[in-house]
């Protein structure tokens, strides 16, 4: 996932150093998606939707796709760095109700970071044999201590990245297809599926993998043409996320019998890789996970950063988020790094990964139902809003029950994060004073220029 960055004041420079192109803000919404997500949970969506997996990252996909709707529109009309964090104090204004989800969203994105550490840990296992988290907590602190020192290096190479790992899927997909035989096939037939109700968790369980695609808004103000490009850069991310993913899926199903698919866990993708490229298409999916897991950690622990900076800076969280160290704005760092440990040592995957795909679910409904307040000023169509609404608020209803029947634990977890936000937020502003009011009073430049559009 990419970084944002770490000031919403206007830009100082001519457009010419900064303007960032279609191409470039395709690359954030296909890197975020197509990345640690895929490599780290496939194992276990295969274990709750089975051989109807493709038809689970479909309906994920489809989801993603109406939450999109309003992610255009509002990025369109109101184009910041914020992203989301700017479209839920639109949508609600600077009260209580736009922090605690801002925290929320926050704590999102902690969950997630453990998320990828936790598949970092479980491909690394491969090629050196230490305990699972020994291998996630190391690659949180190192990757602390880049953001520490500085991440250029990381940052510059989060490019390539994306490219060589969806070459590397691309060629799994086709080697997987040309070795397609007819039992190979037959796996895919609707006869091997489970109820709707499995095929249904496991698209809420892998909405995780989908939810990236909201970090291209946070590039819209540095866009030359927003309203031209931030839709197409959005649409044309989700769009090749969800190929991409019904390809990789339905080559994994082909690929490995069900009765293995589903003892594989969490490195099942390179596992599936074996049968058409042997072992060498093991370690080359293996090396890719790595990679992809490891840049997922580094950008999204600094882009989680920003968040909570950019949080307290408009008042919703403690100065120690805004607070400079050793003369670097570094307090911060090491607080999420300390709640992502957190996360890491506590849960397993399985519970790391329901966790964030139900809590991005609930952020997404609450930025489409807070887009419903304000639709007048986006010049929005309702319908779309409303079956976003509507659809993620369903798949997250599939995903608690889920949760409560399977691990009960991550089901609390997950409510005491949700309340907590939101007593927090409460209390906070009750002792010290501070609110959540910088956002409504300083429009961005590009949002202050421009009409609402018309769609």
């Amino acid at each position: 996932m990419k970084s944002v960055r770490r000031n919403s004041e206007p830009r100082a420079d001519s457009a010419k150093q900064s303007d960032i192109g279609l191409v470039a803000a395709l690359s954030i919404g296909v890197g975020a998606m197509i990345g640690a997500g895929i490599f780290s949970i496939l194992g276990v969506v295969a274990g709750i939707s089975g051989s109807a997996m493709p038809l689970s990252f479909a309906i994920g996909g489809v989801v993603a796709g109406l939450a999109a709707y309003s992610y255009v529109a509002l990025g369109k009309t109101f184009p910041s760095v914020g992203g989301a964090v700017t479209f839920l104090v639109r949508g609600y204004g600077e009260g209580v109700a736009s922090g605690s989800l801002n925290l929320f969203q926050y704590f999102s994105y902690i969950i997630t970071i453990a998320l990828y550490a936790t598949g970092f840990a479980a491909y690394a296992m491969t090629f050196v044999h230490l305990p699972s988290k020994v291998w996630a907590v190391g690659v949180v602190l190192a990757f602390t201590a880049i953001n520490f020192l500085g991440s250029r290096i990381m940052g510059r190479a989060e490019s390539v990245i994306v490219i060589i790992k969806v070459a590397i899927l691309i060629v799994f997909i086709v080697a997987a297809f040309l070795a397609l035989t007819g039992k190979g096939s037959a796996r895919l037939s609707p006869a091997t599926w489970p109820g709707p109700l499995a095929i249904f968790t496991g698209a809420a369980l892998l909405f995780v993998g989908y939810e990236g695609f909201g970090l291209v808004t946070n590039a819209a103000a540095n866009m030359a043409k927003p309203k031209r490009e931030l839709p197409r850069a959005i649409y044309g991310s989700v769009a090749i996320a969800l190929v991409i993913y019904v390809l990789v899926a339905s080559g994994v199903v082909t690929n490995v019998p069900l009765n293995i698919l589903k003892g594989l866990g969490d490195s099942a993708l390179a596992f599936a890789a074996k049968p058409s490229l042997g072992q060498t298409g093991f370690r080359l999916m293996a090396m890719a996970a790595l990679l992809s897991t490891a840049s997922a950690v580094n950008a999204t622990l600094f882009g989680s950063t920003n968040i909570a900076y950019q949080i307290a800076k408009n008042g919703g969280l403690p100065p120690a988020f805004d607070r400079k160290l050793w003369g670097r704005d570094v307090e911060g760092l090491f607080i999420t790094s300390g709640l992502v440990l957190v996360f890491v040592l506590l849960f397993p995957l399985s519970a790391v990964a329901s966790m964030g795909s139900a809590a991005f679910l609930l952020v997404y409904s609450a930025v489409n139902i807070g887009h419903l307040r304000i639709r007048r000023q986006t010049s929005a169509k309702a319908w779309p809003v409303v079956a976003a609404a509507v659809s993620c608020l369903a798949l997250f209803v599939v995903l608690l029950y889920h949760m409560i029947a399977t691990a009960p634990t991550s089901a609390i977890a997950l409510g005491v994060t949700l309340v907590g936000s939101f007593l927090f937020e409460v209390v906070y502003r009750r002792t010290t004073g501070r609110t959540f009011g910088r956002i409504l009073t300083q429009t961005d430049p590009a949002s202050a220029a421009a009409p609402p559009p018309a769609h």
